[in-house]
Order: structure tokens, then C-alpha cells, then sequence
């Protein structure tokens, strides 16, 4: 009878099936995906010192809840990475008026756009004044993309500035993402009492005083020739 040769360890693999292999390597994989997959878990310790760990702690009285990894938009509703890169190099700031239809021409392209905005309302003569002072005219509506600003609303104009700051043509916002609340251009002051002729605020009135009683006279008087005292 042969004896059977002796195989090296590198030769044991080559003679060892291809579809074992693959079933071995399938089952690495597996492995590598379960491992991945398992949860993560926040914990608190006694002195508030915050940590991971893919295993559960072992007080399950203080069981902390799981982390689950995100599924899609915060409730802060987060911008895309992209989007929030461009508008944070290129914030979009509209100024408009009430009953302006190209001011509603304009937040209507925003908003079909995706494109987050601030928006200043200009309604008050301080605003107006506040405007000039920005934007050289009291055009409506105004608008700046960066540093670029731009009078009126031309739709082709817009889309040509936007493009070029690297906005997407179709909205990324997410579902529940929410635009800020339109602001006045200029805070509105708090009422101040008007000055008299003086220029001066009128002063408080001095609250009324009583007539003090005359003090009783010492001696005699002709009504009182004794000089009696009660």
C-alpha cells in the first residue's frame, strides 16, 4: 500500500473546493453585515459621563433608550450636505412689499426651486429709508445671492445667478423643512412718551399733599388770655 504523500498547507488550499471557498466567504460576510447592523447604545454613567457601546448596559432598571440610526430629515429638518455647503458660501435674502406681484413672482421661483431664503418685508418709511440705504433705489423686489445683488425680478436673470452659485435645479429640501418667518427690515421701536415744549419727556406730577394742621401757639392770646394748652 502507497503511502499518501504529505500536502503542505498552501497545496491543502488549492486542492479544497471552489464552492466551499465561496460558501465560506459568504459566510464572513454575513458575519461582517450582522456585526454592522447590531445597535448602538448611549449610555449615562452615575457621574454623567456619556458613552457607546454596541452592548446593553447591564442595569436594565436604567435600560437608556437604543440610538437608531437616522432614517431621514431631523426634526430641525437639516439641509443636504450639498445644499447646506452653497447656501451657507451663498445665503438668498428677498426684500418685497405687499401687493407686489414680481415680489410674488420671485419667492414663487424660490420656493419651486428649493432654495432656502430670508425674507424682509418693506412696509414702513423706515424701511423704505432702510432699503436706500442698501440698495441705492426703492426697488422692490430686492434681493442679494452672496454678494451679488439684484433689483427686480427677471426669472431668467435669477436662474442664471442661482446656476452660477451652484443651486440645484430641482428641490433637495426636505418634507418637513420649514422656511424662517418673514421680517420687517427695520425692528419696530417700542412707544416713547413725547417731549413737551421744553424737549424734555414731562415729568411725573407730585402726588398731592394734604394741608398740614397750624401748630398750636405758646402763651396767651387774646382769644386764649390764659394761655391754656388741650
Amino acid at each position: 500500500m502507497l503511502a499518501r504523500p504529505y500536502l503542505s498547507e498552501n497545496e491543502t488550499m488549492k486542492k479544497t473546493s471552489p464552492v466551499l471557498l465561496s460558501l465560506v466567504l459568504s459566510g464572513l460576510s454575513l458575519c461582517s453585515v450582522a456585526v454592522q447592523a447590531q445597535g448602538v447604545y448611549r449610555i449615562v454613567g452615575p457621574d454623567g459621563k456619556v458613552t457607546f457601546s454596541d452592548r446593553p448596559p447591564a442595569d436594565t432598571a436604567a435600560q437608556p433608550a437604543r440610538v437608531a440610526t437616522p432614517s431621514g430629515p431631523s426634526s430641525e429638518a437639516s439641509l443636504p450636505f450639498e445644499l447646506r455647503q452653497v447656501a451657507s458660501r451663498y445665503p438668498v435674502t428677498i426684500y418685497i412689499g405687499t401687493d407686489c406681484a414680481p415680489c410674488t413672482g420671485l419667492r414663487n421661483l424660490l420656493v419651486s426651486r428649493g432654495v432656502p431664503f430670508s425674507e424682509r418685508t418693506v412696509t414702513s418709511n423706515e424701511d423704505i429709508e432702510a432699503l436706500q440705504r442698501l440698495s441705492g433705489s426703492n426697488t422692490l423686489p430686492f434681493g442679494t445671492i452672496g454678494g451679488q445683488q439684484l433689483s427686480g425680478f427677471a426669472d431668467v436673470e435669477w436662474t442664471r445667478y442661482l446656476d452660477a452659485a451652484g443651486y440645484p435645479k430641482q428641490s433637495q429640501l426636505p418634507a418637513n423643512y420649514r422656511r424662517p418667518a418673514p421680517a420687517p427690515l427695520v425692528a419696530a421701536k417700542p412707544v416713547e412718551a413725547a417731549p413737551n415744549a421744553a424737549g424734555t419727556a414731562p415729568a411725573a406730577r407730585p402726588a398731592p399733599q394734604r394741608p398740614q394742621p397750624a401748630a398750636p401757639t405758646e402763651g396767651p392770646t387774646p382769644s386764649n388770655p390764659a394761655g391754656i394748652r388741650f
